[in-house]
């Protein structure tokens, strides 16, 4: 394991995990919630403000930053880190994904997959040598291994070959990344649905060893109720001593199943798009605050939380500001929506320390049931 990476397991509540990862750039209090800054940014938001809502850890994208500005380019403005202006720890993806799903005329061989960028059309090679060496270059505290993730659904043969390419990647990915005191490499779990396609993918990643494992290849289209199945065992085939990270997900009630099932950590850009689109999350479920039912409502978006948008403004004030298209729609809604995130995953680490981690579950899912104050 790299040097001055650990993780520290202090409870267990049922399959529901709390620790704290720590890394030289500070600690990762688990369960996490990552926000997601796919482009040096998360969008609407000052890196300060993204602080205050209780985020230990970012997330940058290598597909995205190798094409614009460069990884190169980044690395020449001293890092990642700095050149966003956060100090706090980064994970950054492969590029893995955004390649199967945003590319043109993308072609996958053992070397690794050629495509078209979706910014300019240029040509562009991405291996797993080169993902770690983009991933180096902007200074990542948590690097993931390169990967295939084929969208769900897809036929067992498809899949199975993808979890096959993906494993000797993995092994690539190690080899390249080398010795990085104070950094840390992740393997990706791979085969979909399959449940010894699961199992053969982690025992190939255990052989080969890394500081921490993901489960990816979920939140692809399959649906909640088949990704609860696949996390109702995936994650048993991975170490108890190593953080678990499901990729890409998701909303509160999935972060909620998930942790129950055995997850340490969890991204998603839904809190940051969904502000940008009017809808706030609360612990009542979805607000939609472009309805016109919120226009002469002087009540916050929740009555219970703290956030600037919720202690200063009220609905009928973001429903104009939303409707006007002015900026301050985004940011608030925004802020509002990672602050809500971040206090669901502090409810959840708190309950877990106290052994009532079951009674919180049940606890969000009523309040979910109910709705909102009023019914949408």
């Amino acid at each position: 394991m790299s040097k001055e990476f650990a993780f520290q397991l202090s409870h267990q509540d049922g399959k529901a995990r709390r620790g704290v990862i720590s890394t030289p750039r500070g600690d990762i209090r688990t369960p996490a919630f990552m926000p997601v800054g796919t482009a040096a940014t998360v969008k609407a938001m000052m890196p300060e403000s993204v602080a205050e809502t209780g985020a230990d850890i970012l997330l940058g994208n290598t597909y995205h930053l190798m094409l614009r500005p460069t990884a190169e380019r980044v690395a020449g403005f001293g890092g990642l880190h700095k050149f966003m202006n956060w100090q706090k720890p980064i994970l950054t993806d492969s590029g893995g994904f955004q390649v199967m799903s945003l590319s043109d005329l993308r072609k996958l061989t053992e070397e690794g997959v050629a495509f078209r960028s979706h910014v300019d059309g240029s040509k562009h090679l991405l291996t797993p040598e080169r993902s770690m060496e983009i991933q180096a270059l902007l200074g990542s505290d948590i690097v993931m291994c390169f990967d295939e993730c084929p969208a769900l659904p897809a036929d067992r043969d498809r899949i199975a070959a993808s979890m096959e390419l993906s494993m000797r990647w993995a092994a690539r990915s190690k080899v390249a990344f080398g010795d990085r005191p104070g950094h840390a490499l992740f393997g990706i779990m791979q085969g979909g649905l399959e449940r010894d396609l699961r199992q053969a993918s982690a025992e190939a990643l255990c052989d080969i060893g890394f500081d921490g494992y993901a489960v990816g290849g979920l939140a692809v289209g399959e649906g909640q109720a088949a990704m609860f199945d696949c996390l109702d065992y995936a994650p048993d085939f991975l170490p108890q001593d190593r953080p678990r990270y499901l990729m890409g997900v998701g909303k509160p009630d999935d972060i909620v199943g998930a942790v129950a099932r055995g997850i340490d950590m969890m991204d998603c850009v839904l809190p940051s798009r969904s502000g940008r689109t009017g809808q706030a999350w609360t612990r009542h479920g979805q607000v939609n605050i472009k309805n016109a039912r919120h226009q002469d409502d002087p009540r916050p978006l929740d009555e219970h939380c703290t956030c600037p948008a919720c202690r200063n403004y009220s609905r009928g004030y973001l429903h104009h500001v939303f409707r006007a298209g002015e900026i301050i729609s985004s940011m608030l809604l925004t802020w509002h929506n990672l602050h809500y995130y971040q206090e669901l995953m502090s409810g959840i680490r708190a309950s877990i320390e106290a052994g009532g981690f079951a009674a919180f579950h049940a606890e969000f899912y009523a309040a979910r049931a109910q709705g909102d104050i009023d019914p949408l």
